[in-house]
Order: C-alpha cells, then sequence, then structure tokens
C-alpha cells in the first residue's frame, strides 16, 4: 500500500472527522509538505477534502472518487470473487485487459476515471472525460459458443441498468442491442471484444467494455455527440460513481454466473424501447427499413421488413426513424 493509499484509507475511516496535520504525520511519517501532495493526488481521484488550518483536514460526505478502496466497500460478499483494479488514466480499459488477458484471472476488473483512447462500438472513439465518467473492462473466460455472444453485451445492458436504478431515481431503458438510455439520451455505452477458438468453435476469452456518463462535463459534451449523449445524474451526488461500479459488478457477476442465465433476457425486453418502433438496419453502411417486432429469449431482435420477410439479428446495429 502507498502513501496515498494509506492517507486514503485514513480519511475514508474516519469520515466527517477532521484529522489534524500533526496525527497524519506522525500516521504516515510525512512532512506536511509531503502531506499536502498527497491530498492534492486524492483530489484529483475525485474525493472533495476540507482543510482548516486549525482543525486539520477532513473528507467531505459530497466526495464522488473512483478509487479501489471504497469501490471494495461497496463489493460486499462479491470481493472474493473480483480481482480488482483501478487507475485514474489509461488508454483505454479494452485494450489494456486484452493485451495482457493471458496472465490475468477470470472476473479481473480495470475501472479507470479517465480514457485516452476510450472505443465504442464499429472503430468510433468513445468519448470519456476525467471527472464526471466511469468506465470499466472486465475479463471473463465464458464456455458459451460464439454465436451466442450477444449474451454478454446484453447481461452487462441488464446490469448496468439495474445498477443505475440501484444507485439513482432514474429508470433507465435499453436501445438494442448495446446502449443505454436515461431521459432520452444515451448515457451508456458496451463493446465486447473476444478471442475466438477456431478448433472449438467457443471463445477463449472475452473482455466486455462500459462506460458510464455519470455527469455533464464542464461546458457539455462534444458537439458531434451533444444531442444524442446525456448524463445519469443531473446533480452531483456524493459516492456516486463508487456506488455506481460496485452495482454494476455485482449486478454482473450474477447475472453471468447464473448457469440457466434465462432471467436476464426478461429483464433485458421489458426495459427496450425499441419494441414496435420502424427502424432502420444498418450493414456495411447501408441502412433498411424495417419494423421491430419482439426481442426472443436469447436477447435477438426479430425485424419484419418492408417487403413482410422476418429476419432474427443476432448482432448489428439499428437506428430509430424519426416518422413513426
Amino acid at each position: 500500500m502507498n502513501t496515498k493509499q494509506r492517507l486514503e484509507l485514513l480519511l475514508v475511516g474516519n469520515s466527517g472527522k477532521y484529522i489534524s496535520g500533526n496525527e497524519i504525520a506522525k500516521y504516515l511519517g510525512l512532512s506536511r509538505t509531503a502531506i499536502w501532495k498527497n491530498i492534492r493526488q486524492l483530489e484529483d481521484d475525485g474525493y472533495i477534502i476540507e482543510a482548516s488550518t486549525r482543525l486539520g483536514y477532513r473528507l467531505s460526505e459530497e466526495s464522488d472518487p473512483v478509487c479501489a478502496f471504497p469501490i471494495e466497500q461497496r463489493l460486499g460478499d462479491h470481493s472474493p470473487q473480483i480481482s480488482l483494479e483501478v487507475v485514474g488514466d489509461t488508454t483505454s480499459t479494452n485494450n489494456v485487459l486484452k493485451s495482457r488477458a493471458a496472465e490475468l484471472p477470470e472476473w479481473h476488473v480495470l475501472v479507470a476515471s479517465h480514457q485516452s483512447s476510450g472505443k465504442g462500438r464499429l472503430g468510433r472513439r468513445f468519448y470519456s472525460p476525467k471527472g464526471t465518467g466511469l468506465y470499466m473492462s472486465v475479463l471473463l473466460r465464458p464456455t458459451l459458443p460464439a454465436e451466442q455472444s450477444i449474451r454478454i453485451t446484453t447481461a452487462a445492458a441488464v446490469a448496468a441498468c439495474l445498477a443505475i436504478e440501484e444507485t439513482t431515481d432514474e429508470k433507465p431503458q435499453i436501445k438494442w442491442v448495446n446502449d443505454v438510455f436515461v431521459r432520452g439520451k444515451k448515457t451508456c455505452g458496451i463493446l465486447t471484444e473476444a478471442s475466438l477458438n477456431i478448433e472449438s468453435g467457443g471463445i477463449d476469452w472475452a473482455v466486455m467494455g462500459i462506460g458510464f456518463n455519470v455527469y455533464e462535463p464542464e461546458g457539455g459534451f462534444p458537439e458531434d455527440i451533444a444531442s444524442v449523449a446525456g448524463p445519469i445524474a443531473q446533480e452531483k451526488k456524493g459516492w456516486l460513481r463508487s456506488d455506481l461500479a460496485a452495482s454494476f459488478i455485482r449486478h454482473f457477476y450474477d447475472i453471468c454466473s447464473d448457469p440457466g442465465r434465462a432471467v436476464f433476457s426478461e429483464e433485458y425486453k421489458k426495459r427496450s424501447f425499441i419494441i414496435g418502433k420502424r427502424i432502420n438496419v444498418i450493414r456495411g453502411g447501408a441502412s433498411k427499413p424495417a419494423k421491430a417486432l419482439d426481442i426472443d429469449e436469447e436477447c435477438r431482435l426479430i425485424v419484419e421488413y418492408e417487403d413482410g420477410s422476418r429476419e432474427t439479428l443476432s448482432s448489428g446495429e439499428v437506428s430509430i426513424r424519426s416518422m413513426q
């Protein structure tokens, strides 16, 4: 445990109470200057620390960090099953786990407060600003065949909705296959990448990446996504990002650990807002008008085209047509 982590543990353990500079210096064996340097690092992580010349330092209840200790606390009984790694900044949580997949255990979870090269579907960039979002990837070694890999993404979408419902008063909805919406705006995106075993037809490993727009970034979202992207929370809430991270991990673990894994498809379907809508099925840059009829037990989308033919989609992209 490094110095910053020891200071974090001290402040969180005495949350709401002032601790004098002398007490901190004695506990950590640091100078006042070194203490202040570590305080600033914790503030960069999202902690709000109140300083008083007379009383010392205390952790504000409005703190909303993305740090290992508060997330581990909130994992509860799930903590022994999860290999948790939390960083402030990274390139892409998916890319990092993919590069280390051979050496890491299943259920290694990488959580970050910022990504410089966040990844979206179809090679798109996923906007990942510091201080307002939550980005994580989970390493899995599933036994399901490759054609059923959609279940990883849809399970993550359900877990995301359950986590948002558990930590806020919002009612999230799902746009097939991998987008979570709150108040009509996209607040969460999911990207699952896998290494296929050609001989077995199965998956050697999969990395499920998910990004949450927890708050509106300062200055708003970039112009190219401002019309579709939105935050989960309209106001800052203490410990929300840690609560959200832990809640998502718990629910995702529970869904993926259920051998039957049947119930979550019902949870997915009832949160879908695409059923009954007129849509465009997008493939290779071309779109084909259709109507979304239903979502089956495998979370595949059943569509009907204008010529009356039907198709069951297990992957791909759709957009909702503006004219209903």
